[in-house]
């Protein structure tokens, strides 16, 4: 499932101590203006990216609007996302495979919970049904690397890592077609680079899909709806 804890903030390490020698007034200038030049390039992609915040600028949501069509909405809780503007603040271009390790109600119920921490954008049922939680243009927390999270959207599939009756012929077939949307949607090539499993995101101690999801197959099947969908 998504990552135990929200996203973490990103923590520069402290440089080793100083030699003792005091730099001279010409590097402290030029540090100076690179640090200005820095901080600048950091403020304006902050302001880029928060520009959506100011009143009457968001674009319009729709309360139960759902980016794939024939998914059903359920609302995730807002404490295990964040919201946002993708693809406009963040570039989307990562999906990420995730199994729920419990059925589709658990999943559900930990989704809606504010103290779950973490929750994917869809969860696919073993007979197919899709199911919305959170909208594409928010952040969602499941994939454990705060990157990731922003540039990725995260679908669950109902069942178990170790169970390969868990992955049916009508789930892989609607994953598929999920993918191969938000894959045109974003302009995703459809490769194992850009569609990958929780256990390949950096960081993360997740092993889902795990062993028995069928790579080969669900990516043949991704390609056949990307050239297919109109």
């Amino acid at each position: 499932m998504g990552e135990t804890q929200s996203d973490q903030d990103d923590r520069t390490a402290m440089p080793p101590g100083g030699t003792g020698r005091r730099p001279g007034r010409r590097a402290l200038l030029i540090g100076g203006a690179a640090a200005a030049v820095g901080t600048a390039v950091v403020a304006r992609d902050e302001l880029a990216r928060l520009w959506w915040r100011t009143p009457g600028v968001e674009k319009p949501r729709t309360p139960g609007a759902v980016d794939f069509r024939g998914a059903t909405w359920v609302a995730a809780s807002s404490a295990n996302y964040r919201r946002a503007d993708r693809p406009d603040d963040y570039a989307i271009d990562r999906v990420v495979i995730h199994v729920t390790q419990g059925s589709y109600a658990s999943a559900v119920k930990a989704f809606q919970d504010p103290g779950h921490q973490a929750a994917a954008h869809y969860i696919v049922r073993q007979r197919g049904d899709v199911t919305q939680m959170i909208r594409e243009l928010d952040v969602a927390f499941h994939a454990g690397n705060r990157s990731y999270n922003e540039r990725s959207v995260g679908i669950e599939h109902e069942g178990f890592v170790e169970r390969k009756s868990s992955f049916t012929e009508a789930m892989y077939a609607s994953s598929a077609r999920l993918t191969a949307q938000i894959c045109r949607r974003y302009g995703i090539p459809v490769d194992r680079e850009h569609v990958i499993g929780h256990v390949e995101v950096p960081g993360t101690d997740h092993t889902d899909p795990g062993r028995y999801w069928d790579w080969d197959r669900y990516m043949t099947l991704v390609r056949r709806a990307h050239r297919t969908q109109v």
